[in-house]
């Protein structure tokens, strides 16, 4: 079986290493299997895109709802160090304004 693929752009040593006629043969085999499936699920990324440039935002999937309701699933609370931070740099991190920051209190 001969590819019907074509590389464009130049080639080169290692491109001739990864894109042998095996492969290329392997991703036109995918490409005939799956093309269908790809542009579908190309379509709909596209759709979901407009939707969520006129505004509205994602949802969760409800077959998932189980999951975030198991509380099991839940990471531990920030530290309370981290709950009100208090020191922002601002600047070049330099060891003058680290060693400020960390003295700050």
């Amino acid at each position: 079986m001969t590819s019907s693929i074509q590389v464009l752009g130049a080639s080169s040593a290692a491109g001739e290493r990864v894109l042998t006629k095996d492969a290329l043969e392997f991703v036109e085999k995918l490409e005939r299997e799956f093309r269908s499936r790809r542009e579908e699920l190309l379509a709909a990324r596209g759709l979901r895109q407009h939707l969520f440039d006129r505004g509205e935002m994602p949802r969760f999937l409800t077959e998932t709802a189980k999951v975030r309701a198991d509380a099991s699933w839940r990471v531990a609370s920030c530290p309370p160090d981290l709950q009100k931070r208090r020191v922002e740099i601002t600047g070049p991190v330099e060891r003058k304004m680290m060693i400020n920051a960390l003295n700050s209190g």
